[in-house]
């Protein structure tokens, strides 16, 4: 607990003197979640109706706002917040955020780019026709960032702003604490030039990438590179031996950046991923094949690991930061429905934990989902466990707290402690109301 407060001070005290600043990877759109638009303009089901950018975006708010707080006698430029789109999604972003008035942001602090593109080939090597008189392209992966970043001139602006450190994140976890102090001052206090976020993989099939060392080299092993036998290997304590799962969530000093960019991007190799890609039959019709029909060159954000003097790894829990939505509901994992459960069950936690007391429209309190009912031991248990004590719940309590009002959970008691709350629960800034 001291450490993480040490850490939090330092990372905070580095965003009020405008020295952190965000990257986010929003090239892909919504394909798998059934929009066609860019996944970032999600609008997932809250109370609120926030869509996954203005989350985003209210969360760097807050941060401003806690800096400017502790370190008053500071005066920096706030967070510059970096989002790097596609070809298909650069428009759209643009214009969601002049619509939407940059959320309250600094409109000079959003700068948005594009990534580049390459061309999609068949399995035999032949180059795939979008139309009649277009070549099929896809985005060069999230490891297309370090090309962008030279050619877009992005880095040069991160220098020109005085930024020394940026958290690169990936746009579709609604959990994500962007520029997190406590991870950002943990990465810093270590001197390190990269960093990367994990959580436990649940199961040695989750379809996460592992972060470890390769011949004395760190880099990320995808799951689909990893056999079984190696994935399914565990420790005498029975936990997987190959077990920080890889959440795109990473650190990196700009100076760390440039060296990439300057001298070593030339060498990231290209990866394979073979896709369903849209193309034109004998007579120039436009079809979408049923099954996989030629292959994507793309980069991995990771891939630069192995050039790290010093890296370190900051294990997170799951439930406190990591929930991806990535498919429409129906699917089996990673739906708007997940997203929001994920959501409201941490700001459950959050609320019980400031003395806040759900009651239902009876006026009975309900239970938190812990074993043993109060909470002594901090394990979930499940609905079954509390009904046997007399007591029910609902499956989840749909409690959402405005990230205007709370990063992660401060400053909640002044105004729950003691207070009956009934779902739905939405707490708001007083500018919202």
């Amino acid at each position: 607990m001291i450490l993480s407060t040490f850490f939090f001070s330092t990372g905070l005290e580095k965003i009020a003197l405008g020295r952190v600043g965000v990257l986010l990877l929003a090239g892909g759109q919504g394909t798998r979640l059934g929009v066609d638009y860019p996944k970032g303009m999600y609008n997932v089901g809250l109370p609120s109706q926030k869509t996954l950018y203005q989350i985003q975006a209210e969360r760097i708010r807050r941060l401003e706002e806690m800096a400017a707080q502790r370190f008053n006698g500071i005066q920096g430029n706030g967070i510059a917040w970096y989002i790097m789109t596609s070809e298909h999604t650069k428009e759209p972003t643009l214009e969601f955020f002049a619509k939407h008035n940059y959320f309250g942001l600094k409109k000079e602090n959003l700068v948005v780019f594009e990534q580049g593109m390459l061309p999609c080939f068949t399995f035999d090597g032949k180059i795939i026709l979008d139309s009649k008189s277009k070549i099929a392209k896809s985005p060069d992966g999230n490891g297309g960032l370090y090309r962008a970043l030279r050619e877009k001139k992005i880095l040069d602006d991160v220098e020109r702003r005085g930024i020394e450190y940026l958290h690169v994140y990936c746009v579709d976890n609604i959990l994500v604490k962007l520029a997190d102090p406590i991870f950002m001052g943990y990465a810093i206090d270590k001197g390190a030039d990269c960093a990367a976020k994990t959580v436990e993989k649940s199961q040695p099939e989750e379809a996460v990438g592992v972060v470890c060392r390769v011949d004395g080299k760190y880099q990320v092993v995808e799951y689909s590179e990893i056999t079984l036998e190696t994935a399914e290997k565990r420790n005498q304590d029975g936990r997987l031996t190959f077990s920080a799962g890889n959440i795109c969530n990473h650190f990196f000093t700009t100076s760390f950046l440039r060296d990439i960019i300057d001298n070593q991007e030339h060498s990231l190799k290209h990866h394979i991923a073979k896709k369903k890609i849209p193309t034109v039959d004998e007579l120039g019709n436009r079809f979408t094949p049923k099954a996989p029909n030629g292959i994507k060159m793309e980069k991995f954000v990771f891939d630069v690991f192995q050039f790290s003097k010093k890296f370190v790894v900051w294990d997170v829990v799951r439930e406190e930061e990591f929930s991806p939505l990535k498919n429409a509901d129906g699917a089996a994992k990673d739906t708007p429905t997940s997203a929001r459960h994920d959501l409201y069950s941490l700001h459950e936690r959050y609320l019980r934990a400031a003395g806040g007391i759900f009651i239902d429209k009876s006026n009975t309190i309900i239970p938190p989902l812990t074993n043993g009912v109060n909470g002594t031991n901090g394990h979930e248990a499940n609905n079954n466990d509390i009904e046997k004590c007399g007591l029910k719940r609902p499956e989840v309590i749909i409690c959402e707290i405005s990230p205007l009002v709370s990063y992660a959970g401060e400053g909640l008691a002044e105004l729950v402690a003691g207070k009956k709350l009934q779902q739905p629960f939405l707490l708001r800034a007083n500018e919202e109301h």
